[in-house]
C-alpha cells in the first residue's frame, strides 16, 4: 500500500512543474507517459479516419463500405496495416535513396510534434468572484501560435523532397505544387489568426483557450477569420478540393508515385495526422477548445470530452467536404489565395484593430456582413436570370409547337400534323 501510493505521490506532477524551477522525478516521468499517450492516441485517431473515410463516403453515396473486418469492419485499420508490412518494398534504382527514404518521416513528425502545444484539456479554478481557466498540454509554450507555424512551414519540406528525390516527372510536379500551394495558403492561415492575438494579447494557446471560456467563442467574434483559417488548413492538408500535389486524374499520384509499401503508408498516415492536427487547431483558436459554455466546471474528463467531440466534428467536415466539392483547378487555387484569402484577412487585421482602438466592436462584424449581404444579391442576381432564360417550351409563344402551329412532319412523337 505503501509503494503504491509513493507511486502516486511520484506521479501528481504530471501536469505542472515545481514551485521552485527544476523539475522533480514525478513531473519528468509523468511528462513522458503523457507524451507516449498523445502520441499513442493520435496514431490511432489517424486509423480510425482510414476507417472514417470509407465508411463516411459509402454512407454518402449509399454503399456498404468495409463490413468484414471485424464489427462493422472496425479493425480493416488493422488489415489495412498487415497489407502494407507485407508487401514488397520497392526501391526504384533511378531515386536519391537517402532523401526518399527520409522524405516520408519529414512529412510525418511536424504533425505529430504540433500536437505538443495544444491545449486538450484542463480545469476551472475558482475563488470568490475570480474564475481562472487551467490549460493542460505537454509543453506550456508563452509562444504556441508561432511553434505551430512554424512546424507546418517544416511538413511540406517531406512532400517536395519526396517529389524530388523520386526523379519522375509526375512526383517532381506533384511536389512543386505542393510547395507552391503551402507558400500560398500559410499566409492566410497566418493572418487568420492576427485577429485572435489582437484580441488576447498573448501567443500562448493556453491564454487563447482561456480568453474565450470567460468571453466566448472567437468562432462569434472573428467569423471571417474562421472562415479563412478553416480553408486554408483543407490547403494545407492537400484534401480535397485542394488535393493539388497528388491530383490521380494529371499526376498518377503525385509527389507519392513512386513510392510502396510502409514508405507509402506513412504519407497516408500523416495527411489523416495532419487533419487531426488542423482539426485541434480551428477548435483551440476558435471553438473554445476545451470549453463548452460553462460545462467544463463540472471536471477536467468534461473539457477533454468536449474538445475530442469538437474535434472529431471537424473531422468529419474534412471528409464531408471531400467527397461534396469537386477539385479546383490549379489557376482557381491559386486565385483564391492571393486574391481573395490575404487582402479579406488584412482588410480583417485593420477593422479588428480599429474595433480595439476605438472601443466599437460593430466594426468586427463589417466585412462579414457585407460579404454576406454581397454573396446574396449575387446568387439572388443569378437565379433571376437563370429562371427568366429557362423557360417550359410549351409557354413559349415563339416556338412552333405552340397553339397547335405545328410542322407538317409532326412532334417528337411521330405524330401527322394537320
Amino acid at each position: 500500500m505503501t509503494t503504491a501510493w509513493s507511486m502516486v505521490h511520484v506521479l501528481a506532477g504530471i501536469f505542472s512543474r515545481p514551485e521552485h524551477g527544476g523539475s522533480t522525478l514525478g513531473w519528468v516521468i509523468g511528462r513522458v507517459l503523457l507524451v507516449l499517450l498523445v502520441a499513442h492516441v493520435v496514431l490511432i485517431v489517424g486509423a480510425l479516419m482510414v476507417w472514417s473515410e470509407r465508411r463516411v463516403s459509402a454512407w454518402m453515396q449509399d454503399r456498404i463500405g468495409p463490413n468484414r473486418v471485424g464489427p462493422e469492419g472496425l479493425l480493416q485499420p488493422l488489415a489495412d496495416l498487415g497489407k502494407f508490412m507485407f508487401k514488397e518494398d520497392v526501391i526504384p534504382r533511378h531515386v536519391d535513396r537517402w532523401i526518399y527514404v527520409l522524405a516520408p518521416a519529414i512529412s510525418l513528425l511536424p504533425a505529430m510534434v504540433t500536437f505538443a502545444v495544444i491545449p486538450f484539456m484542463g480545469e476551472v479554478q475558482q475563488a470568490g468572484d475570480w474564475t481562472w481557466h487551467q490549460s493542460w498540454q505537454i509543453a506550456d509554450l508563452d509562444i504556441g501560435v508561432l511553434y505551430i507555424l512554424s512546424m507546418a512551414g517544416i511538413s511540406v519540406y517531406g512532400i517536395t523532397l519526396g517529389g524530388w528525390a523520386s526523379n519522375s516527372k509526375y512526383s517532381l510536379l506533384g511536389g512543386v505544387r505542393a510547395s507552391a500551394q503551402m507558400i500560398s495558403y500559410e499566409l492566410s492561415l497566418g493572418l487568420a489568426i492576427v485577429p485572435v492575438l489582437l484580441m488576447t494579447g498573448s501567443l500562448g494557446l493556453g491564454d487563447i483557450v482561456r480568453w474565450q471560456g470567460e468571453h466566448g467563442w472567437f468562432l462569434f467574434f472573428q467569423p471571417l477569420a474562421f472562415f479563412i483559417f478553416l480553408v486554408s488548413a483543407y490547403a494545407e492538408t492537400n484534401r480535397l478540393p485542394f488535393d493539388m500535389p497528388e491530383s490521380e486524374t494529371e499526376l498518377v499520384a503525385g509527389y507519392h508515385t513512386e513510392y510502396s509499401s510502409m514508405k507509402f503508408a506513412l504519407f497516408f498516415l500523416a495527411e489523416y495526422t495532419h487533419m487531426t492536427v488542423g482539426s485541434a487547431l480551428v477548435v483551440t483558436l476558435f471553438c473554445g477548445g476545451w470549453t463548452l459554455f460553462g460545462l467544463e466546471a463540472l471536471g477536467p474528463w468534461m473539457g477533454l470530452l468536449s474538445f475530442a467531440l469538437k474535434t472529431f466534428f471537424f473531422l468529419f467536415l474534412f471528409i464531408w467536404v471531400r467527397w461534396t466539392i469537386p477539385r479546383f483547378r490549379y489557376d482557381q487555387l491559386m486565385a483564391l489565395g492571393w486574391s481573395w484569402f490575404i487582402p479579406l484577412a488584412l482588410l480583417n487585421i485593420l477593422l479588428t484593430a480599429a474595433a480595439l482602438a476605438t472601443g466599437i466592436p460593430a466594426l468586427l462584424y463589417v466585412m462579414p456582413v457585407g460579404l454576406l449581404a454581397a454573396a446574396l444579391v449575387v446568387v439572388g442576381i443569378v437565379y433571376r436570370r437563370e429562371k427568366t432564360a429557362v423557360r417550359p417550351l410549351a409557354a413559349d409563344p415563339t416556338s412552333a409547337l405552340w397553339s397547335g402551329n405545328r410542322p407538317a412532319g409532326g412532334g417528337a412523337t411521330g405524330e401527322v400534323g394537320s
